[in-house]
């Protein structure tokens, strides 16, 4: 027997989440690339801000950066 599911999107079907009924605990099933570029930036907006007081994690994105640099201009 499979399980009753219920589909849920906050975002207008941006995003489709899987829940099973009576429960909240849901699995993300599928995700347009607009909503998972959004997901990333705002992941990398929370990098950016414990990086303040974080040196490792600091160091690491100036390295990043430095990377990007090069990449984005070979020159």
């Amino acid at each position: 027997m499979t399980p009753d599911l219920i589909y849920e999107s906050p975002d207008n079907g941006e995003t489709v989440f899987a829940r099973m009924i009576g429960t909240l605990e849901r699995t993300k099933i599928s995700e347009t690339p607009k909503a998972h570029y959004l997901a990333r930036w705002h992941v990398w907006k929370d990098i950016l801000r414990v990086a303040e007081d974080n040196v490792t994690l600091n160091d690491l994105i100036n390295r990043v950066e430095e990377v990007y640099a090069l990449v984005k201009d070979p020159a």
